[in-house]
């Protein structure tokens, strides 16, 4: 018998590579999408086309974490051995705009969820899709499985809750519940609105001569970047662990916005120079034009200014670490965005 898997927020960037993990390692996979009047499997469909699965072996379902009926249905009917949450409201921006679908998708889509295996079936496998965003004003560095968290946003707010309710099943039902603090993870697949896609993409047009100009908020906040493929690993990883547990996982290397967007412009042989400060502070071509500004609307009403994590227990226990490191991050954006734009031509 295969081993089936339950995905909620199938459509994303890790959903999408999730995907791919389990179905190379033999799995049914069920993903979970929401009725829209325009599609929004771009990330998945090929799925159906390579030679490692057939449609029945990847099953799209229809459902919501906002709809708990719909949540508890599709666990009943499924019957998964291991559900993975990694539906979300994840931009941290967008949450200061809906805070109220924000908390409602991303803090009570998992309680739904665990609520329905325990009535379901309390043997189903359970993993949350934490994150770095949740430890906001950092109270210690680097940041640990140990380290309080201080949320900075209604996202993060709403991540914290998920993994506390996580924890709190776990505790009170003996579940098989787990939480990934993940910090930030890109690839080619990354959504649109997020800035390293922003940039990647941006820069590739500005080489081209596509695009005059680049808008950026805080350039000075530091993040530590990892490769999605890398960090889907992880999650599996994590359900398999002969207990559960909360693991941080991270490269516990640590770039600013503003290194980022120079190792991009290095990666495709475009000379930027910096100048002014603060929200004066600008980029420009070889030629002496302006090709980056710094926006005030593009700051977020609390910042998060410097996240770096320590991954040791997953790399001590899980055997995790990354594969991938940032130059092959941006290497595999810049190459993804540059044969889209010769498409295009």
């Amino acid at each position: 018998m295969n081993k089936s898997a339950l995905i909620f927020g199938v459509t994303g960037q890790d959903g999408s590579y999730l995907s791919r993990l389990l179905l190379k390692k033999g799995y049914v996979v069920h993903g979970v999408i929401r009725r829209s009047s325009s599609i929004n499997t771009k990330r998945i469909d090929d799925i159906y086309q390579e030679p490692f699965t057939k449609k029945k072996y990847f099953i799209l379902h229809y459902g919501d974490v906002t709809d708990g009926s719909s949540v508890f249905d599709l666990i009943k009917k499924i019957k998964p051995k291991e559900i993975y949450n990694l539906a979300a409201q994840s931009h941290v921006a967008v949450s200061f705009q809906v805070p109220e679908y924000t908390s409602n998708a991303d803090a009570l889509g998992s309680l739904r969820i665990l609520d329905s295996i325990v009535k379901i079936n309390p043997k189903i496998k359970y993993y949350q899709a934490g994150s770095s965003e949740m430890y906001g004003k950092v109270q210690s560095f680097p940041q640990t499985e140990k380290t309080p968290f201080y949320p900075r946003s209604p996202y993060a707010v709403s991540k914290v809750y998920a993994h506390w309710i996580t924890i709190n099943y776990r505790e009170s039902y003996n579940l098989f519940a787990c939480n990934g603090i993940l910090f930030n993870h890109e690839s080619p697949l990354r959504g649109e609105t997020f800035v390293t896609k922003k940039i990647v993409k941006a820069l590739c047009k500005i080489k081209q001569k596509k695009q005059r100009r680049l808008y950026l908020g805080n350039i000075y906040s530091k993040r530590d970047w990892g490769h999605a493929e890398d960090y889907v690993v992880a999650m599996w990883k994590i359900l398999q662990y002969k207990k559960p547990d909360d693991w941080v996982i991270c490269t516990g290397k640590q770039y600013s916005v503003k290194e980022f967007i120079n190792l991009v412009a290095k990666k495709i042989n475009l000379d930027i120079s910096w100048k002014g400060k603060g929200l004066k502070e600008k980029a420009f071509s070889k030629d002496n034009k302006i090709i980056i500004e710094i926006k005030k609307r593009y700051f977020r009403p609390s910042e998060v200014d410097n996240l770096k994590g320590n991954s040791s227990k997953a790399k001590k226990i899980l055997k995790w670490k990354p594969v991938k490191d940032l130059n092959n991050l941006i290497q595999d954006m810049v190459t993804y965005e540059l044969k889209k734009l010769s498409n295009e031509k």
